[in-house]
């Protein structure tokens, strides 16, 4: 039998320019600690190889440091690791692969799938398995490269894995990052056990014998189910291979799209809101209609949200803010200020009313975070 982790699209130095720069770091050295997991995986399952299906890096030019903590996490599982390169990390003449190879950062036990050649693996058990691998070697191609596998020759008694990135012909055409044309039958053409695909950056199976891993760590605010590696055991050549999904992912990404048009969507909103903790990336929108007093809980919900997540993004600029008559009868106020908030109550019925919402809501904030003392403190925001 021959037991092996499938992974893909790790896309090590990947950066997210959209969140805060420290929490950005965060998501950015999560990618290389989920490497370290899948080490740890590997060991766990004692498998006999693992095999990465491209993008192990973003791009071709990440920094020399980073192209050692990559290799260096890989150094908790003493196994074979086999890496092809993507269409972020083509086998170009000169690519992050033959940088690591002069810098001498690549481990004796991992091998880098440059050339479209068998590489041999034999298991814990004695059992041969041909891996033939299909790298990029630049970004985009309209062949597809895994036609060679059709007449690849494999020792006798061998499992024939296939070890490709790109997209399965009439399946993922919209959701790509590159082009790289995969047959959709290439296993049954090559008489494949198993097609390990990577590209898409969710688990996904295409047929018995062919799956994408997706990314071991999330990156998108996509429901494809990221965050996997896949462990896979092949009795013998022939034989349907069993595939099971194990989690490997640090962070959820979570998108909540949260629309009020009443007080029972508030209340959902909140109970969404205090869902989220330290292990959630999340996108919050907020939308609809609300009243100031609603407003402010909302607002202290999202900011104590911010506050535990992992790394979050946050737009309310389509919530609307329609004070009660409750909320008006709230705010009070002396001389000036009590002056300015007539104006501003009449202003909601006038030419400027947004204007005169967000005046109000200001001052119901000052009003709120400073108690009964804060009218006098007022004065300066409604000037």
């Amino acid at each position: 039998m021959m037991r092996f982790l499938h992974s893909a699209d790790w896309q090590i130095s990947r950066m997210y320019s959209r969140f805060d720069a420290g929490d950005a770091q965060e998501l950015t050295n999560a990618r290389e600690e989920g490497v370290r997991r899948i080490a740890k995986l590997a060991t766990e399952h004692k498998v006999d190889a693992v095999l990465v299906a491209g993008d192990v890096f973003d791009s071709q030019t990440p920094r020399d440091k980073t192209i050692e903590r990559l290799f260096d996490a890989t150094r908790g599982f003493d196994g074979p690791w086999l890496m092809l390169p993507g269409n972020h990390d083509a086998a170009l003449a000169e690519s992050v692969w033959e940088r690591a190879k002069r810098l001498r950062l690549v481990p004796q036990n991992v091998h880098l799938c440059l050339q479209p050649e068998l590489v041999e693996v034999t298991g814990k058990s004695g059992t041969k398995c041909a891996v033939l691998p299909a790298p990029l070697v630049q970004r985009h191609t309209h062949t597809d490269l895994t036609e060679w596998f059709d007449a690849a020759e494999t020792p006798d008694g061998a499992i024939r894995i296939g070890l490709a990135h790109g997209s399965v012909e009439g399946l993922l055409a919209e959701d790509i990052d590159s082009q790289n044309p995969i047959a959709g039958d290439r296993a049954a053409r090559a008489r494949l056990d198993y097609l390990a695909l990577g590209d898409w950056h969710g688990m996904k199976q295409i047929d018995a014998r062919t799956w994408y891993s997706g990314t071991h760590e999330p990156e998108r605010f996509r429901g494809n189910e990221p965050g996997y590696v896949l462990l896979v055991e092949i009795d013998a050549p022939g034989s349907i291979p069993r595939v099971t999904p194990v989690k490997c992912g640090k962070y959820a990404w979570k998108k909540l799209a949260l629309e009020v048009q009443g007080e029972a969507d508030v209340d959902s909103a909140l109970r969404d809101l205090a869902s989220i903790d330290g292990s959630v990336v999340a996108d919050i929108s907020l939308t609809g209609v609300c009243d100031l007093a609603s407003q402010e809980r909302l607002q202290a919900a999202v900011e104590a949200a911010e506050r535990r997540a992992a790394a979050s993004a946050v737009r309310d600029n389509d919530l609307r803010i329609l004070p009660s008559e409750a909320d008006l009868q709230a705010l009070r106020g002396d001389g000036f200020v009590g002056a300015a908030l007539e104006q501003l109550k009449d202003q909601l019925h006038g030419s400027e009313p947004e204007l005169a919402r967000d005046a109000l809501l200001q001052l119901a904030r000052i009003q709120r975070e400073r108690g009964p003392s804060a009218a006098s403190a007022a004065q300066g925001a409604a000037a």
